[in-house]
């Protein structure tokens, strides 16, 4: 029973952490989004105009990546199950 609930808990968990990952999508789409207003606005700054996104859309997908990572451990290395004796 204690492992059944557990596990019901780890695939809930598992399920709000890639939830996690809509954050990073929408964040990297706005960004864009910008960038290209930024390109049209200034079309002489767009190398530093890119760089500048490229470095913000690695720092965001971060997150989702290590949200990616909870999940995977929670569902296929569950720390967990070892705790219940």
């Amino acid at each position: 029973m204690e492992q059944a609930i557990v596990l019901g808990a780890s695939a809930v968990g598992a399920g709000l952490a890639m939830i996690a990952g809509l954050g990073p999508g929408i964040g990297e789409g706005f960004c864009g989004g910008k960038a290209v207003e930024a390109v049209a606005r200034q079309p002489e700054a767009s190398g530093i105009i890119t760089r500048t996104m490229i470095i913000g859309d690695a720092l965001a997908e971060t997150t989702g990546l290590y949200s990616l990572v909870v999940a995977l451990l929670l569902m296929f290395a569950n720390p967990f199950i070892g705790k219940l004796g």
